[in-house]
C-alpha cells in the first residue's frame, strides 16, 4: 500500500468499516483515537489524507494542524459528519470531502474514490525528479537576468543552484527545455524556500494549462515510482455554456480540483479544462473552464449547436482531476475573463455557491428557460436534451 491516510475517530464501528474499504483501495490506515496523538502524526509522518470525524473533540485542531504542518498541509482533508450537521462548518474547517454517518461500505467507497484519484495527483506534485538542466530566469520586476542549472523538477516547482552571493527576491519567469523534449518550458515563478549553500527553491505561479500538461506528462514517464492514474469518472452533463457546466455526480470533486474533462456528442470531441467551482456532496459539481484559446470556445460553440440540433443524444462525458488549486492561482485568467463574456451560470456559481443543493439545482432549473444571451440560450438548448 503506497497512499496512507489518518483516521480520527472513536467510533469503533466506523473504524471498522473504514479500514475494510481503504484496504480494499490500497490506502493504509493510521488510526488514532485522540486528537492529541493525532497532531503528533502529523509532524512526524507524511499523509494523503487526513480523516476526521467531527463529532470527536479536536477535529478541527487536526485538520487546522495538518495545513501548518509541512509536509502534510496538501493532504486531502475528509470530514466525517452526522446528517443535520452543517455542511458549511466542514468546509469552514478545511475539509475537500465529507463523509456523512451512518457510514456504510457503499457510501465510503464511493467517497474514498475520487478521494484516491485526487490523493495520487496531489502525492505526484510533492514527488521530484533528480535532474540538471540549463535553466533562464528573468526578474519580471527588475530585469535582472540569470543563467543556472537546476537540481531537481516537480509539478509544483523546481529546485536550482543559484551563483554565489546572489539572493534574489519577487517574481521570476522560468524558461527551458525538459530533457527529451524541443518545446520550450516558459512559466512565471516565485521564490518558496532557502536552503544550505546556495540551493533555493521556486513555486510555479499559475502555469497555463499545456505548460501543467507538459510537465505532468515528463514527470510521469520519468518519476522512479510511477503510479498509474485512476481511470476517468463517468458523469452526467445536465448544463453547459461557454464559460462552465454543472455535472451530475455521485463523488463530486472539492471546490478549487483543477480537472479535465472529455465530452462527446453527435460525432463532435471536446476536451476542456476547469475548476470545480460549486461542490454538492453525493449530488454534483459546478466548473469553470480555464482554457482562454479561440480554437477551445470555437469546439464549444459547435458542441452546443450539435446537441441544440439533436435534442435526443446523450453526451458522454468523463472527469478525472488533476490537482488541486494553488493558493497564488487564485486569481487566473478563466475563460469568461479572457473575453469579458457575461454568463449566468457562472454568476450562478460565483454568488450563489452557498445554497443548499436542493435550491441551487431548482435555480439551474428555472435559469434553464432564461434566454437573456446567446450562451444563456444555447445553454438551455443543450440542457433540454436531459
Amino acid at each position: 500500500m503506497n497512499l496512507k491516510s489518518l483516521l480520527l475517530c472513536s467510533d469503533d464501528k466506523i473504524v471498522r468499516v473504514l479500514r475494510r474499504t481503504l484496504g480494499d483501495l490500497e490506502i493504509e490506515v493510521v488510526h488514532c483515537s485522540n486528537a492529541e496523538a493525532a497532531l503528533r502524526n502529523l509532524t512526524r509522518e507524511r499523509f494523503e489524507a487526513i480523516i476526521v470525524d467531527c463529532a470527536g473533540a479536536g477535529a478541527a485542531d487536526v485538520l487546522k494542524g495538518a495545513r501548518t504542518a509541512p509536509c502534510n498541509k496538501r493532504a486531502i482533508a475528509v470530514a466525517i459528519l452526522d446528517p443535520d450537521s452543517g455542511l458549511r462548518s466542514a468546509f469552514d474547517i478545511g475539509a475537500h470531502f465529507v463523509l456523512y454517518k451512518p457510514v456504510s461500505v457503499e457510501r465510503a467507497k464511493s467517497s474514498f474514490r475520487a478521494a484516491r484519484a485526487l490523493m495520487k495527483r496531489e502525492r505526484r506534485r510533492n514527488s521530484r525528479v533528480l535532474v540538471h538542466l540549463p535553466l533562464e530566469m528573468t526578474s519580471l520586476e527588475s530585469g535582472a537576468h540569470f543563467k543556472v542549472n537546476t537540481t531537481d523538477v516537480g509539478d509544483g516547482g523546481l529546485a536550482v543552484t543559484l551563483p554565489k552571493r546572489s539572493k534574489p527576491q519577487g517574481r521570476w519567469k522560468l524558461s527551458f527545455v525538459l530533457p527529451g523534449s524541443l518545446d520550450r518550458v516558459e512559466v512565471p515563478a516565485e521564490f518558496a524556500w532557502e536552503g544550505s549553500g546556495t540551493q533555493v527553491g521556486l513555486r510555479f505561479v499559475d502555469p497555463s494549462p499545456e505548460v501543467a500538461r507538459q510537465l505532468g506528462e515528463w514527470l510521469r514517464r520519468n518519476s522512479p515510482d510511477e503510479e498509474k492514474d485512476d481511470p476517468p469518472v463517468h458523469c452526467q452533463l445536465t448544463d453547459l455554456s461557454l464559460c462552465g457546466c454543472y455535472l451530475e455526480i455521485s463523488s463530486p470533486f472539492p471546490v478549487s480540483t483543477r480537472v479535465t474533462l472529455s465530452m462527446r456528442a453527435a460525432g463532435v470531441e471536446l476536451r476542456s479544462e476547469g475548476v470545480v467551482r460549486v461542490m454538492h456532496p453525493e449530488r454534483g459539481m459546478g466548473v469553470e473552464f480555464t482554457q482562454t484559446t479561440q480554437e477551445h470556445r470555437t469546439l464549444l460553440e459547435k458542441f452546443l449547436s450539435r446537441l441544440s440540433e439533436n435534442p435526443d443524444t446523450l453526451p458522454e462525458l468523463m472527469v478525472e482531476p488533476e490537482g488541486l488549486e494553488n493558493d497564488t492561482a487564485q486569481n487566473s485568467r478563466t475563460a469568461s475573463e479572457s473575453g469579458e463574456i457575461e454568463d449566468p451560470l457562472l454568476d450562478l456559481f460565483r454568488n450563489h455557491a452557498g445554497l443548499e443543493a436542493d435550491s441551487f439545482v431548482e435555480m439551474l432549473r428555472k435559469q434553464r428557460g432564461v434566454t437573456a444571451s446567446a450562451a444563456t440560450s444555447a445553454r438551455a438548448a443543450a440542457a433540454a436534451a436531459f
